[in-house]
């Protein structure tokens, strides 16, 4: 991998920038204390832009690295967002006022939430709110409208489709589990798989590398079935939103330790239940399995909501543990001996 290729753009954060492979770019731009990733793959007629970050992330790391790298705008003909979540789409507007041509794209099972701030605030990151007792913090949220800007995709995609982009082609995936209509793209060209959230490792890091908060896959098989599709690929390149250049050996380590981590929560969350004499709600569950789910504070430990969910539902529908309901509205879980 050339590191050395292209123009640098915020090196601080995200590891090398720039031109990793032949007409393979990671553009990395500053998320508070983390860092997006998007990637731009450009060919002899045309360009793709996978995520487009959040508003700052076109103006002030897209546009001006395009200059720098010497890409014509007018090239760049598609712009995917690999999921709903605002860090990947929060700059579908300033793109488009940018540049009017680029068509937007999204799967279709994500792209009301990819649409409607309101949707995606209520939806994705309420989910949990009336169920559960979990919301995120309203500092968040208000951060969360302040950098975004939707607007209306072009068309909803279903995974499968290849594009051309002169000399080359890369064809889209659907990876569901981080979220239901979540989409990658694979560059066989260059060995490679750019998976934006589809699969999260054991911890979400800060740009440091430090442990953020966890892996917050939703819907735990369809989540190890994409881990497994991106395995057929036998891929050389791993290239994700948040976390460094997976190359080689460190791409199949992120895989397994993504799907390793599925057992972890399994594990932390049976140790519970198990001791457990009465229904617990999620929250609960998560507070009290806590460091065997991982090392973050409480504030961020209670977004295992999300990864716990997901795998207690599965347990359910095995008929391991039983899940109902306080008087409160609150949901519960309890193992069924």
């Amino acid at each position: 991998m050339s590191a050395e290729a292209g123009p640098r753009f915020a090196e601080h954060t995200g590891g090398p920038v720039g031109e990793i492979r032949p007409g393979l770019h990671r553009v990395v731009a500053p998320l508070g204390e983390r860092f997006i990733a998007m990637y731009l793959l450009v060919g002899d007629d045309a360009a793709l832009l996978l995520d487009t970050g959040v508003r700052e992330s076109i103006t002030e790391t897209l546009l001006p690295y395009l200059q720098a790298a010497g890409i014509d705008p007018a090239k760049l003909r598609w712009a995917i967002n690999s999921h709903c979540d605002y860090d990947h789409t929060a700059g579908n507007g300033a793109l488009r006022a940018a540049l009017p041509h680029v068509e937007l794209l999204a799967h279709r099972l994500d792209r009301e939430l990819t649409e409607d701030v309101q949707r995606l605030i209520d939806e994705r990151y309420g989910e949990f709110r009336g169920t559960d007792g979990f919301d995120d913090p309203a500092e968040t949220t208000a951060y969360l409208r302040g950098v975004s800007d939707l607007v209306p995709l072009d068309r909803g995609l279903e995974g499968g489709e290849v594009f051309e982009l002169g000399g080359r082609a890369v064809t889209v995936l659907h990876v569901p589990g981080h979220s239901p209509g979540h989409l990658a793209v694979h560059d066989p060209a260059n060995g490679a798989v750019l998976i934006g959230d589809a699969t999260l490792g054991e911890t979400v890091p800060f740009a440091t590398g430090e442990p953020a908060f966890p892996p917050t896959y939703r819907d735990t098989d369809p989540y190890l079935a994409s881990i497994d599709t991106f395995r057929a690929l036998a891929p050389e390149l791993v290239l994700t939103a948040h976390y460094p250049v997976y190359e080689g050996a460190q791409a199949w380590h992120f895989l397994d330790e993504s799907a390793d981590y599925v057992a972890v929560v399994d594990a932390a969350l049976t140790a519970v239940l198990r001791e457990s004499d009465e229904p617990r709600t999620t929250l609960e569950l998560v507070r009290a399995a806590g460091a065997g789910l991982g090392p973050w504070p409480s504030e961020a430990l209670d977004y295992s909501v999300f990864p716990a969910t997901g795998n207690l539902e599965r347990l359910r529908d095995r008929g391991l543990v039983e899940e109902g309901r306080r008087a409160d509205g609150l949901r519960t879980w309890r193992w069924v001996r």
